[in-house]
C-alpha cells in the first residue's frame, strides 16, 4: 500500500516510478479521489463543530429567555443531526474507494533496480559452482524420475494435472531436502521455526498483497478461507496489526509448509514434470526489520538461500530482476536460478524480495523506535530457502548416473537412513 501523503507531496515522482514499471500515470486519478474525500471530511468536521456550538447556544438562549432563538437553534441542530450520518457514510465510501485504488497499484522499484520489460532485462550478478560433465547424454528429470518413484500418472489419476505422487526413496529424498533446509536456516542463520496455518482469512492475503489483484492465482475454500500460495502469507501476517518493540527486531521466521497455487496465469508452462505444481512444499524465509536495516537483511536472506545450493553442490546464478519482471509487492528482488543439465538451462529455485513498508502499511504493522514516542512502519522481506520440489528436480538432474540411478548428495545422507543411491525399479 502506498502512502497517500507521499503521492500528494510529489505526484510527478510517483508517476515516474510507475513508468519504470511500464504503467500509465495514476497520481492524478488517486489524488482526485483523495481531494473529494478530504473535502467531505472538512464539511463533516465543520458540521460537527457547528452542531456542538449550536447545542451550547440553546442553553444560553433559554437562560436569557430568548425562546425564538432557542427554537431556531434546535431546528438547526436537528437538521445537522440528519445531515451528519450522510456525510459520515460518504466519507467511508470515499475512503474505501481510495484504499481500493491504492490496493491495486504495485510497489515502486528501488533506484538500483534495472529498467526492463520482462525477464530479458534481468541482470546476472554472479554465478557459483562448476557445471558437471557427463560421459553420457544427461536426461530431464521427467524421463528419469518415474522409475525412481515420482509417479506423474498416479497423481493425475487422483487429483488431476499438476499433481504428483512420490513413493519410496523418492518421497524420502523429498522429505530429507525439506528437513535439511529447515535445519540449516534455524541452526546457522537464526530463523525461528514456525508451524503456521495453511488456511488463512482475507485479511492475511490482503496484507501480504495477494488480494485483491491475484485472487485467481490461489485456491479458495467453501467457507471463504484461502489455501496459502506460500507461507510468506502466514508468517508475515503473524505480526498483522501489531506495534512491535524495537528490541524484537529484526524478527526472522521460517516454516516448511505445503503451498497451493492455481497457476491460472501459467497455462501451457512446464506441463511436463515436477517444476510447476498446484501443491508443493517450500522452506519459506520471512524477516521483519527496521527500515534502515532492510537492504542489508535482503543480502543476508539471499545468502541464506544460496548456502543451501552450495551445500548441495548445485551450480546456480544470482539474478537481479528488472522493473518489468518483479513481483507486485516487491521493491527489489533477487532470483536464484539453478542449473538443470537435462534441460540445459537455468531455472528459478528461489526468489528473495524486499517489499519495504508496502506490506506493513496494508497490515498496519508498526514498531516503536527506542527512545521515540511515535511509531513507524516496519519493513518486510520474504524468500525461498528453498522450493523443495524444484530442488528435488535439480538433485535428480545433477546427480543422475548412466544407469538411471541418482546419487544422494552427501549432506542429505544422514537424513536418508543409509540410502546413498536412488535405484530405478526393476
Amino acid at each position: 500500500m502506498h502512502d497517500i501523503r507521499t503521492i500528494r507531496e510529489n505526484p510527478e515522482a510517483f508517476d515516474a516510478a510507475l513508468a519504470r514499471r511500464g504503467l500509465a500515470p495514476l497520481a492524478a486519478e488517486v489524488l482526485a479521489i483523495d481531494e473529494e474525500r478530504r473535502a467531505v471530511t472538512t464539511r463533516m468536521q465543520e458540521a460537527q463543530s457547528r452542531r456542538n456550538e449550536a447545542s451550547k447556544a440553546i442553553g444560553q438562549a433559554m437562560g436569557q429567555g430568548d425562546t425564538e432563538k432557542a427554537e431556531a437553534l434546535k431546528a438547526e441542530v436537528s437538521e445537522l443531526k440528519q445531515t451528519l450520518p450522510a456525510l459520515e457514510e460518504e466519507e467511508r465510501e470515499l475512503g474505501a474507494k481510495l484504499e481500493n485504488a491504492l490496493a491495486v497499484i504495485p510497489n515502486l522499484p528501488a533506484e538500483d533496480v534495472p529498467q526492463g520489460e520482462d525477464e530479458a532485462g534481468n541482470v546476472e550478478l554472479s554465478s557459483w559452482g562448476a557445471k558437471r560433465e557427463f560421459d553420457f547424454e544427461p536426461k530431464e528429470h521427467a524421463d528419469i524420475a518415474p522409475a525412481l518413484g515420482m509417479e506423474f500418472e498416479t497423481g493425475a489419476r487422483i487429483s488431476g494435472s499438476r499433481f504428483t505422487f512420490l513413493r519410496g526413496d523418492m518421497a524420502r529424498l523429498h522429505r530429507a531436502l525439506g528437513q535439511f533446509m529447515l535445519d540449516r536456516q534455524t541452526r546457522e542463520y537464526g530463523y525461528t521455526e514456525c508451524n503456521p496455518p495453511v488456511l488463512v482469512k482475507d485479511e492475511a492475503m490482503y496484507g501480504t498483497d495477494k488480494l485483491p489483484k491475484f485472487a485467481e492465482d490461489s485456491f479458495r475454500t467453501t467457507d471463504d478461507r484461502w489455501l496459502i500460495p506460500t507461507s510468506e502469507v502466514s508468517l508475515t501476517s503473524s505480526v498483522m496489526g501489531e506495534i512491535l518493540d524495537d528490541t524484537a527486531l529484526p524478527m526472522r521466521l521460517t516454516a516448511l509448509t505445503l503451498c497451493f497455487r492455481s497457476e491460472a496465469g501459467a497455462a501451457g508452462k512446464d506441463t511436463r514434470g515436477f517444476i510447476r505444481q498446484h501443491q508443493f512444499e517450500k522452506c519459506e524465509l520471512v524477516s521483519i526489520t527496521r527500515p534502515e536495516e532492510s537492504e542489508a537483511e535482503h543480502e543476508r536472506m539471499t545468502g541464506a538461500a544460496e548456502a543451501i545450493l552450495q551445500a548441495l553442490d548445485l551450480p546456480y546464478r544470482k539474478m537481479l530482476l528488472c522493473t518489468g519482471d518483479m513481483g507486485f509487492g516487491a521493491r527489489k528482488t533477487y532470483d536464484l536460478e539453478v542449473w538443470l543439465p537435462g534441460q540445459g538451462a537455468y531455472r528459478e529455485i528461489s526468489s528473495c524480495s524486499n517489499t519495504g513498508d508496502f506490506q506493513a502499511r496494508r497490515m498496519n504493522t508498526r514498531y516503536r523506535p527506542e527512545g521515540e514516542k511515535k511509531t513507524a512502519f516496519v519493513h518486510t522481506l520474504n524468500g525461498s530457502g528453498l522450493a523443495v520440489g524444484r530442488t528435488l528436480v535439480a538433485v535428480i538432474e545433477n546427480y543422475q548416473q548412466a544407469d538411471g540411478s541418482v546419487a544422494v548428495p552427501e549432506v542429505l545422507q544422514p537424513y536418508m537412513g543409509g540410502v546413498t543411491v536412488l535405484e530405478p525399479a526393476s
